[in-house]
């Protein structure tokens, strides 16, 4: 195995454009900073990981449900939040060329600082920025009112909190959960997907008796760190928790620990969770006059609930995954036309690989690729798969390997006579003779059991 090089993060950002995982944004017009459209294999990387943490914080829970929220919302929502007033970051432009950047970056102002060489760098005053982008409602230039793309996903499970709870017919501890957009006019953009001006969220508001709310945060610290690596699959070595300081903490929150990945730019934050207390229902009954309380039937207590909030932002996750997964070793498929040094392999866990099975005829010709075609349109009940026929196989089989393709399925010339495949998996190259008629259910299983 060869050793992963300081460019991990230029070779991965390759493999995303050359294969289909993220292009830029708007290319064709020069691009737009941050912004990136998810090709193919990033749209259904993207959706199994989303996929996946939904199966684990919803589905296999009985104390949770989900709700989809809309982007834009009533205004007074993000003034009763503290988004209107509290959602900023420190800007200081640089004197020189007007470059802004956030304050509380030491490591990117310096980085900057140097590209003026021998110039001394000299910086503004640090000035409070609003990230929340702003947007009109009103068809009547003078009827317009201004409102706000959403900032997080959480207020519209605070705002529902009520309606959640009486139709499901919930009792806390509960939670509410939601996968969706958020957006943030960020003052620093970079790291290619690690940091845009939008991007999903995967977050829920678990709704607990104050008191208990302590113990609850650690039930949901370790279940979010079990989600990383038994579920995601990340190494563990490159998982850490930071408990924030009670002066970095935001404006809602009693505790926050964020969790970071080791990226080949440093170590940075894909998620974190925090004690929202019971700041974000006291604000909403206080300016909206509705009663957001909980009522004990056992004893007819009534209260406010605190709330602990597990966040993913699942972008930076998909990024994690990628550059987790991403290995290169020497020629390992055997030696044919493709002239090759070295071979890449995506190790992506098999759930969340984008195409779990290839179908690669041995050649073109009509006897072997029309049965191929007929396994192909079988096992794509099951499976997202990918159908190819051009190159030699091993060149076929590089490709795969290089977007975490777990199986490739090759139909050949004995085939014909023992209606059977070559099933090849990807990660320890070995190679399976299995019936055609049970091969769904063959690779059913190996991929469950994975």
């Amino acid at each position: 195995m060869l050793k992963k090089q300081d460019n991990l993060l230029e070779k991965v950002v390759s493999l995303c454009k050359r294969r289909g995982f993220v292009f830029p944004g708007s290319e064709i017009y020069g691009g737009l900073a941050n912004s990136y459209d998810y090709g193919p294999l990033g749209t259904e990387l993207l959706n199994n990981i989303s996929n996946l943490w939904w199966k684990k914080f919803v589905q296999q829970r009985l104390d949770m449900v989900g709700l989809r929220g809309p982007i834009i919302m009533n205004p007074k929502v993000w003034e009763a939040s503290g988004h209107v007033k509290n959602f900023t970051d420190p800007l200081v432009e640089c004197k020189i060329c007007h470059v802004r950047l956030r304050a509380d970056k030491e490591a990117e102002l310096q980085a900057h600082s140097k590209t003026h060489k021998d110039t001394e760098t000299a910086w503004t005053e640090p000035k409070n920025f609003n990230t929340l982008f702003e947007t009109y409602i009103g068809t009547v230039e003078d009827d317009k009112v201004r409102a706000y793309l959403r900032g997080e996903t959480a207020q519209t499970m605070f705002t529902d909190f009520k309606l959640v709870m009486e139709s499901m017919r919930k009792k806390l501890p509960f939670g509410i959960a939601q996968i969706g957009k958020a957006f943030r006019n960020e003052i620093t953009t970079g790291n290619f997907i690690f940091r845009t001006k939008e991007f999903t969220i995967a977050e829920l508001e678990y709704f607990v008796k104050p008191g208990e709310d302590d113990k609850l945060f650690n039930e949901w610290l370790d279940y979010q760190q079990d989600f990383f690596v038994s579920d995601l699959g990340i190494k563990k070595e490159n998982i850490k928790t930071v408990e924030l300081p009670k002066n970095e903490l935001a404006h809602y929150s009693k505790r926050t620990v964020d969790t970071y990945y080791k990226f080949p730019f440093g170590w940075d934050e894909i998620a974190g969770i925090a004690n929202r207390t019971d700041y974000d229902l006291k604000n909403h009954i206080e300016l909206s006059g509705a009663n957001l309380k909980y009522k004990d039937l056992d004893n007819n207590d009534e209260f406010i609930p605190y709330v602990i909030e597990p966040t993913f932002g699942v972008d930076r996750i998909m990024l994690a995954v990628l550059i987790d997964a991403y290995q290169e070793s020497m020629a390992r498929s055997g030696e044919d036309d493709a002239v090759h040094q070295t071979e890449i392999t995506l190790k992506l866990s098999k759930q969340l690989a984008p195409i779990k099975v290839a179908v690669l005829p041995l050649s073109k010709k009509e006897e072997l690729a029309k049965p191929a075609l007929a396994i192909l349109k079988d096992l794509q009940k099951n499976f997202m798969c990918q159908y190819d026929e051009t190159a030699s196989i091993g060149k076929r089989y590089r490709r795969q390997d290089e977007i975490g393709t777990p199986f490739c399925v090759t139909f050949d010339f004995d085939s014909i006579n023992d209606q059977k495949v070559t099933v090849r998996d990807r990660d320890t190259m070995d190679q399976q003779r299995v019936a055609i008629d049970k091969l769904s259910q063959h690779l059913l299983e190996k991929l469950e059991t994975s």
